[in-house]
């Protein structure tokens, strides 16, 4: 299976899953943000690689979604994220292994300012040859 499956199979499969919240969902990073929204890129160590004979590679994959919010003030932008966060959890696909939660931090997007956490997962993908 070419690389681009693992793509559109994984961060897809999440994209959709994320479909439902309160925001606009992004599978990869878009030219330009409209917040709230929810990006999914990979993460680093984006590939963790386990050869199982020649007939497999099972591969553990980490992304991290970016949450963003509008920080127009600072109590009700972190409402705002904390509540789109939560969202986001209750519709994680079985599978995914949620690490940890970034803390929040404002970031410069054009002319906007946004106030945004990273949320790292993981999941398993297994390619037979």
């Amino acid at each position: 299976m070419p690389a681009s499956s693992i793509s559109a199979d994984v961060r897809g499969t999440l994209a959709t899953a994320l479909s439902s919240v309160a925001g606009n969902v992004y599978a990869y990073v878009p030219e330009a943000i409209i917040p709230p929204a929810v990006v999914i890129v990979p993460s680093s160590p984006y590939m963790e690689i386990n050869l199982i004979g020649k007939t497999s590679i099972k591969l553990l994959l980490n992304y991290t979604i970016t949450v963003a919010v509008a920080y127009n003030s600072n109590p009700g932008s972190l409402d705002n994220l904390e509540k789109l966060i939560l969202q986001i959890l209750a519709v994680i696909p079985s599978g995914y292994i949620v690490g940890q939660i970034e803390r929040p931090t404002v970031t410069s997007v054009g002319a906007s300012n946004l106030l945004a956490s990273d949320i790292n997962v993981s999941t398993y993908y297994t390619q037979t040859n």
